[in-house]
């Protein structure tokens, strides 16, 4: 397996057009040709992405985040000050057909989603906030914070305040070796 840093405004897997075709797999497969996506991040989201060498291990990594044995922390800027330290949200989400890529909150029709947030640092108006993802659900972070009134910085999708990037790292991944059982904890400190 590999585990690499993304870099925010590139894709994870290429994207419809020939514009979108430079992507994370694409640049990795130049150096390892058997390597083979587990999991994504949004295009403007930076951090760890781990990579499978060959579909055996692709396929019992993604055994391993489907069954939810992954554990993912991201950083974030977020708008504002959390009237708590710690908490979670919980709202079902659902792809908006007419508005895609956007998801949205829905509460009939929605899948379920959870997120744990903690709360690092407050200054000039920004909280610094650790993320868990209990669920995976697209977009499900970013659309979490604008829920509880605190949307990621940079977020253009969701009505983030302006930055120069969206302020959303996946800092740490945390799992079992499917191979030797060893517990591996994979960290990369954000950039801002």
């Amino acid at each position: 397996m590999l585990v690499v840093n993304k870099s925010a405004g590139l894709l994870t897997v290429p994207g419809r057009g020939e514009d979108k075709a430079d992507c994370l797999i694409s640049r990795v497969q130049q150096i390892y040709s058997d390597a083979l996506i587990v999991h994504r991040l949004d295009m403007e989201t930076s951090g760890l992405v781990l990579l499978a060498r060959g579909t055996e291990m692709q396929g019992q990594l993604s055994k391993t985040f489907r069954e939810r044995e992954v554990q993912k922390s991201y950083v974030a800027l977020v708008s504002g000050q959390l009237s708590h330290e710690v908490g979670e949200v919980e709202l079902p989400l659902l792809v908006d057909w007419h508005n895609r890529p956007r998801q949205r909150v829905n509460m009939l029709d929605g899948k379920p989603s959870l997120t744990r947030y903690q709360l690092i640092t407050f200054e000039n108006d920004v909280s610094r906030v650790e993320l868990e993802p209990i669920t995976g659900r697209s977009h499900q972070l970013r659309l979490h914070m604008v829920a509880i009134g605190h949307p990621i910085l940079g977020d253009t999708l969701y009505d983030g305040r302006t930055a120069e990037r969206l302020m959303l790292h996946a800092q740490r991944l945390s799992f079992v070796h499917p191979l030797t059982g060893e517990r591996l904890c994979l960290e990369c400190v954000a950039e801002f």
